[in-house]
């Protein structure tokens, strides 16, 4: 009787096998089954690690780190290297400078810490990007913080208010960034204590509400930054007319855009940070099987390489996961098909890939977990996404 049974259920498994390759991708155990209970860091926030290497196709040695916040109990924020724009720090050094929980290393960026894509922290935009790629926004209107996630762009125009001639306004071409010739840039509170500027070009100091120019402009460089304000700097010694007309009382405004492909502008408006990354894997149930429109650099997607992901599951938990690479006897990595699939085995219903290779990243509790694959340790970063306890 028991062998009869044991074949019976052998035989709707394989025949579930069949219809579910039939109509479409394998549903996967939850993924609490798969993962088991895992290890409580703190309240909100526990700890799985994964090393099942059938994930990876073909399979090979795997290493998967993977925090699982409960936003009531826990938050989560980016933070810059030594909070400022250009500054390079360990994951680790971050997130015990700011007394967190759990981090795992964040956006894109230069050797020299510039960041890449599109950040905005505590409501400020400090980097813009043309470039639509994926992005999480984190939200904080409610009792508790969501996650919303598409492919942005954001860019900056100054606008000018003339009492004897038609306002005028102008694209600013970069923000917390290496001032162009012939271009406007803003540089914000995050950046440095001035602007680190060389002389030569034309600086504005703008403050207050609404935003006043505050003396005649500076072509000495270094123009100090206002806590509540910001200063526009011209690559060259003659003013485009949009800015010749610029003088001290001269009111200004500073129009942020930003340029979902599916969203809302208003909900990236809306929220009070926002990280950019390279691979939407997932949006609202519906995983990306095209990465053209992101224009990566080749063998980004199609190559194995440590990989940093975060996601949100329909039940509201907020998923960080890092995925060793480059370690043939522990981990291989994962390309982006890999990355998507293991969102999918995670019944992710939105997720992004943010930076990896060696800034693969997580720190939980004082130590770091994965391997980052660098000979030297862990890679120095321009950001870190924090877990901290609410």
């Amino acid at each position: 009787m028991r062998a009869r049974w044991v074949a019976a259920s052998c035989a709707a498994c394989a025949l579930l096998l069949v219809l579910a390759r039939a109509n479409g991708p394998w549903t996967w155990p939850a993924p609490h089954d798969e993962l088991g209970p895992g290890r409580t860091v703190a309240p909100g926030v526990v700890l799985h690690h994964l090393t099942d290497s059938t994930i990876l196709d073909p399979p090979g040695p795997l290493s998967v780190w993977l925090l699982r916040l409960d936003l009531a109990q826990a938050d989560l924020r980016p933070v810059l290297a030594n909070d400022q724009i250009m500054e390079t720090e360990t994951v680790a050094g971050i997130a015990t400078r700011h007394h967190a929980v759990a981090a795992v290393n964040a956006g894109f960026f230069l050797p020299n810490g510039d960041p890449l894509g599109v950040l905005k922290i505590d409501g400020q935009l400090v980097s813009d990007a043309r470039r639509s790629r994926g992005a999480v926004g984190i939200v904080r209107l409610g009792s508790q913080p969501r996650l919303i996630f598409d492919r942005l762009s954001a860019s900056l125009t100054l606008h000018v208010t003339r009492e004897d001639a038609a306002d005028a306004a102008l694209d600013i071409a970069g923000v917390d960034t290496t001032r162009l010739l012939g271009r406007l840039m803003l540089f914000t509170p995050a950046y440095h204590a001035h602007s680190d500027t060389a002389p030569g070009g034309l600086e504005w100091v703008v403050e207050g509400d609404p935003l006043r120019v505050r003396a005649a402009p500076r072509s000495q460089g270094k123009t100090e930054i206002p806590p509540d304000g910001y200063v526009l700097s011209f690559g060259g010694r003659r003013a485009p007319p949009a800015l010749a007309g610029l003088a001290p009382g001269s009111e200004v405004a500073i129009e942020t855009r930003y340029r979902p492909a599916e969203s809302r502008p208003e909900e990236w408006t809306a929220a009070e940070d926002i990280i950019g990354g390279a691979g939407l894997l997932a949006r609202q149930g519906r995983y990306v099987v095209d990465w053209a429109v992101e224009s990566f650099a080749a063998g980004f997607a199609e190559h194995r390489h440590p990989r940093t992901l975060v996601g949100t599951r329909d039940d509201g938990s907020v998923w960080l996961v890092t995925v060793d690479g480059r370690q043939p006897e522990l981990s291989v990595g994962m390309t982006l098909v890999e990355l998507r699939e293991l969102a999918r085995r995670l019944r992710l219903t939105d997720a992004l890939n943010l930076d990896g290779g060696g800034s693969t990243t997580m720190w939980v509790d004082g130590d770091t977990v994965n391997s980052p694959s660098d000979v030297a340790g862990p890679r120095p970063v321009s950001d870190a996404l924090l877990v901290t306890s609410r």
